[in-house]
Formats: structure tokens, C-alpha cells, sequence
């Protein structure tokens, strides 16, 4: 009989005598799933992995009420050969592995110097440490392949009586940016709540400029970054729901600003979240994914958690990051937000 990966997120706070936090997984029913690694005590979010036998999972009435399941297919056991890069390693049977849900730092572009990368060359040395030689169990949500046939897991391993998450711990240290694919969004709230202890923090990749979130004004930056996965902020200034897509209009052009749009597939398949999009216009968001042209710069929306609202003003707090952007397409526009960058408070976001 299969076996299911069931989460459920919890807080944990438990402070050391430096201020810094334990972010745990704590196995629910038959044993824990832990992650021994050191957080920020007042931002540590916490998953909770249960095992299940397929069949036994209990009733949508047994779960606290709105609380979103993140349910896994047990896969296979298997020893890692060799980390080929910081998302994906090759296991025994000559099989690889791509590292779903922790999307790794890349060069920004091909010049020599790309391969001396400091991100990439930290989240290398993280993801090796941490399962080179190691016996791992997969397990799956959605589609089991990318388009080049390697296998698309998330990945747990045995240390000390205790199962550790690997894509939750290389989130958790800043190696990595919780992403997903159409049909493999499984796990978005507690991968988010994962990088989001580094992201406020401002460690790993966080410290870097390259990943800083970007003004949606500044559009020429944007299409600069076009093919890039990136999170934008800014205000929605124009909610326009068509039969094709609802758009998530961040200027008063159309044809130029940027955009996020929402699919009629996803609408329809949570349709009272797709409801509560107008009321977005007027807000401040954020907005993660993959910049694509579509009558200037474009994120496409393929799962809700992509989107997330966040505070604007003096209570706002500072996000400890490399910075926000590096060149502006407005003049000043944005200055005084650019010194005041959020930490995400909770979880709220493609296509490889």
C-alpha cells in the first residue's frame, strides 16, 4: 500500500541563548519530520510532515477548518551519486533528480564570470554538504517529469532519528526561492513559510542585490529582466476580469506597464479566490515569477500563492536584503519605499 506525505503548518518558537530559533518539522502520527537547522526565533515558520497510509488519510471534516493539506506521493528510496548542480542531483540508478519547489540561484547571464557565481556556488556547496553519499526517499505531487525526463521530487533523508526535508531546509538557509510549476504547486505555503525565515533575515541569496524584489514601475528594468524569475511590487492601479484572463494592471497603460494575469484554468478551479481579486485594486502586492512580454513586462499567475497582499507605510517592517533594484525607469519613484522593503510576514509565489 502507497504511503502520503501529509503537512501541516505550525509555529514554533523556541530561542537560543544568541535570540536564534529552531525551524522543526515535527512528524504527526506515526513519527517527526524534523529540519535541524537554526532560524530566527520570532520568524520561525514550521511544517508539520505526517506519514500516512494511502487510504487513512482522514476526512476533510477532521482538518482544522481552512487549513490547506499539502499531501505528497511516496516514491522511492535511493542513495545520491553526485550533486550535478544546486537543483538537482543524480541518484544510483543513474536517474536525476530536480529539486521541485527550491528554485536555485543562476548567473545572470553567460559571461565567463558566471561560473564563479558566489549564489550559486554557496547553494553547490549547501545541497552537497548536506546528501552527498545519503540514502533519500522521493516523493511526488503532480507531474513526475520535467521536460527533459529527469524526475521532479521533493526529497527527505534520515539523520539522527529524524527525517529532514531538503527542499525546506535549503529555503530555509537562503539557498534557494520557493517557485512551482503548473500542476506541481504542491507545498506553496510551507515552502514560502521556509524561505521566508531567510528572505526576513536577509541571509544566503537574500543578501544579494540580483534577488531583491523589484518596483513594478520600473518596466524598462523588467523586460531587462525578461525570462527571469523575479517577485515585483507595486500598486494594482486596475483589476480588468475579460473572458480570456482576469489582469492585474500596475499602471494606468496597459500596453507598456507591467501586468500579472490570471488564467481562466486557475479561476475556475478556485473560484471564490478568483472572486476576491477585484478587491486587490488599490493595493499594494506582491507578484513572483517568470517575467515574460505581453504588451510590456508579464508574470503569468498559475497558482494563487504566487500573489500576496503586504503592508505599505511606517509600521512596514524593514526587509534585510542586497537591496531593491538597481536602476529606475521614473526618476525617484518609489525612493522612499526602496528604504523601507518588507519581510514577508506568511506564505502568500512557475514554469521552468
Amino acid at each position: 500500500m502507497g504511503l502520503l506525505f501529509v503537512f501541516r503548518q505550525v509555529s514554533v518558537n523556541t530561542a537560543n541563548s544568541m535570540g536564534v530559533g529552531r525551524t522543526r518539522s515535527t512528524l504527526a502520527l506515526t513519527t517527526s519530520l524534523a529540519a535541524r537547522w537554526s532560524l530566527l526565533s520570532i520568524l520561525a515558520a514550521m511544517c508539520v510532515c505526517a506519514i500516512v497510509l494511502a487510504g487513512f488519510v482522514p476526512p476533510l471534516s477532521a482538518q482544522p477548518p481552512h487549513e490547506e493539506r499539502c499531501v505528497l506521493e511516496a516514491g522511492p528510496r535511493h542513495a545520491v551519486d553526485r550533486v550535478v548542480d544546486a537543483e538537482t542531483v543524480l541518484l544510483d540508478d543513474g536517474r536525476q533528480v530536480r529539486l521541485i519547489g527550491a528554485l536555485a540561484p543562476r548567473a545572470p547571464n553567460n559571461s565567463p564570470a558566471a561560473a564563479r557565481w558566489r549564489p550559486e556556488q554557496d547553494a553547490v556547496a549547501a545541497l552537497r554538504d548536506l546528501i552527498r553519499g545519503r540514502s533519500v526517499e522521493l516523493a511526488f505531487s503532480g507531474r513526475h517529469l520535467d521536460r527533459y525526463g529527469h524526475l521532479l521530487a521533493h526529497l527527505f533523508f534520515e539523520q539522527d532519528g529524524e527525517r529532514v526535508w531538503v527542499q525546506g531546509y535549503l529555503l530555509s538557509k537562503g539557498q534557494a526561492r520557493a517557485y512551482g510549476l503548473p500542476g506541481s504547486f504542491a507545498c506553496m505555503r510551507e515552502l514560502l513559510a521556509h524561505e521566508q525565515v531567510a528572505r526576513a533575515a536577509g541571509i544566503g541569496l537574500w543578501s544579494s542585490a540580483a534577488y531583491a524584489t523589484r518596483p513594478a514601475a520600473r518596466t524598462r528594468e523588467l523586460m531587462r529582466l525578461r525570462n527571469s524569475y523575479q517577485i515585483v511590487e507595486g500598486r494594482v492601479a486596475h483589476v480588468a476580469s475579460l473572458k480570456s484572463h482576469t489582469y492585474l494592471n500596475f499602471g494606468t497603460n496597459w500596453r507598456n506597464d507591467f501586468t500579472a494575469g490570471v488564467s481562466p484554468k486557475l479561476r475556475r478551479a478556485n473560484p471564490e479566490w478568483a472572486k476576491s481579486l477585484a478587491a486587490l485594486e488599490g493595493k499594494h502586492i506582491q507578484v513572483r515569477g517568470w517575467i515574460e512580454y505581453r504588451n510590456g513586462p508579464y508574470i503569468a499567475i498559475d497558482d494563487p500563492n504566487q500573489i500576496e497582499t503586504v503592508e505599505v507605510g511606517p509600521n512596514r517592517p524593514p526587509q534585510k536584503s542586497g537591496g531593491t533594484t538597481m536602476s529606475s525607469d521614473h526618476g525617484t519613484t518609489g525612493s522612499k519605499e526602496k528604504k523601507n522593503r518588507p519581510a514577508q510576514k506568511k506564505p502568500g509565489g512557475v514554469d521552468l
